[in-house]
């Protein structure tokens, strides 16, 4: 394996686990949250999914946003499956520019965001990307702990 596909693996592994986590989670919780300044269950999903796209965004401008519109400005929050159907040409499309990246790339591209003091080269980036994901399955973990219910094995 190439560095490309070990990203593409590890983005494909989070995501798989993130979908095995939220498909087990009653619709009843979605607008659950643990306090007023927490996202809500529904919320949470939405923003790992959106914010993929945003990270898409700012590597593809090399960190500049410019005029940014998030695709899900104008969408109702509705239940897992709408939340994963609308999400999935953004998440094609974000795979496929990683699949198109070459090596020299992961070292050699950069991401500059100066309006949060940040320079990292590509490959760096896209494991902060992944490791967005990760930070919210172990919140969500443990928003189902705090509610009680039942948590899927994602430790497969």
């Amino acid at each position: 394996m190439n560095s490309t596909e070990i990203i593409l693996l590890n983005f494909s592994e989070i995501r798989r686990r993130s979908i095995k986590l939220w498909s087990g989670i009653p619709n009843k919780y979605l607008n659950w949250k643990p306090d007023e300044n927490a996202f809500t269950i529904i919320e949470m999903i939405r923003h790992v999914l959106e914010g993929e796209h945003l990270f898409h965004k700012i590597i593809e401008n090399r960190g500049n946003l410019g005029n940014y519109k998030s695709p899900w400005k104008e969408l109702k929050y509705s239940d897992l499956k709408n939340e994963l159907a609308f999400s999935e040409k953004y998440r094609t499309e974000f795979l496929s520019m990683i699949n198109g990246l070459k090596e020299s790339d992961l070292e050699n591209v950069r991401i500059e965001r100066k309006e949060v003091g940040q320079s990292k080269k590509l490959g760096d980036y896209l494991n902060r990307i992944a490791y967005h994901e990760s930070v919210h399955t172990g919140q969500m973990l443990s928003y189902l702990r705090t509610i009680g219910i039942e948590r899927p094995q994602i430790w497969d």
